[in-house]
């Protein structure tokens, strides 16, 4: 087993505008869902949807996060503050716009490159309390520069789809296929600083191009066929609750985020 040998910090993207859920009386990623308990207290609280990404960094050892805003969603961090409501130390990037996540989560290369990186989408929910663990578990047993939770895909034309060999060594990351035989997503990922220097370069040759729109799983996609190992680990036999669209913010309320 290798030992982690860098500190871990999270990266959360939180600069989209959620137009398919629009409009909302807050940002996305703090919408309630479900609730807890605070100290002080009576009775139970709303509890954001976010919070429940942060807790589980938190329980793996994660002690900082970086989450990066889009102006003007300063309501993100009225709400989470410093982090203390969810366990760790949190501090806000700003970007103006983004044309994908890639560009999002660059924001941050400043301040994670000689850093391991933990990346969980704040919109996602999943119910597996030890997910940022296993990932690190992975790591220390394949030392791969980039190692992806996966999860049952729901909606294959929606998600990026991964191919792994016989070891778990991801072979490929398709994007939203028309028809597929494969069955998993991904939904968080944890990397070595390797893995950042090489977004920060993919970003950079990319940033003044314009055209599509690219996303986290076109830069691993690039590092594979770069020889850069990938590694996956199964999180959970059940598939996350994205509630960027209407019919899954519907079913996360409905739901209560009771097994999250």
């Amino acid at each position: 087993m290798r030992k982690l040998p860098l500190e871990v910090v999270g990266v959360l993207p939180a600069a989209g505008r959620a137009t398919r859920v629009a409009p909302l009386p807050v940002s996305k990623e703090i919408f309630p869902v479900g609730f807890q308990m605070l100290a002080g207290q009576e009775g139970p609280r709303p509890k954001a949807v976010c919070q429940y990404l942060l807790e589980k960094m938190a329980l793996a050892g994660v002690a900082r996060a970086y989450v990066v805003l889009g102006s003007g969603k300063w309501d993100i961090p009225a709400y989470l503050e410093d982090g203390r409501v969810a366990g760790l130390n949190i501090a806000y990037l700003v970007i103006d716009e983004s044309p994908g996540a890639p560009f999002t989560l660059d924001a941050a290369y400043p301040f994670i490159e000689d850093k391991m990186v933990a990346l969980g989408f704040p919109d996602i929910l999943f119910g597996e309390q030890h997910a940022f663990g296993i990932l690190q578990e992975r790591y220390a047993a394949t030392g791969a520069d980039v190692v992806i939770g996966l999860f049952p895909a729901e909606r294959p034309q929606q998600e990026d789809l991964v191919a792994c060999d016989a070891q778990g060594m991801v072979q490929q990351i398709v994007i939203k296929p028309d028809a597929t035989e494969l069955t998993q997503t991904w939904g968080i990922a944890l990397w070595t600083p390797a893995f950042s220097e090489f977004m920060h370069r993919f970003v950079a040759e990319r940033r003044d191009a314009g055209g599509r729109e690219y996303h986290v799983g076109d830069v691993i996609q690039a590092a594979i066929d770069a020889g850069m190992p990938v590694a996956a680990s199964t999180i959970s036999e059940t598939a996350f609750i994205d509630i960027g669209t209407p019919e899954n913010l519907r079913r996360a309320v409905r739901e209560g985020a009771a097994d999250t």
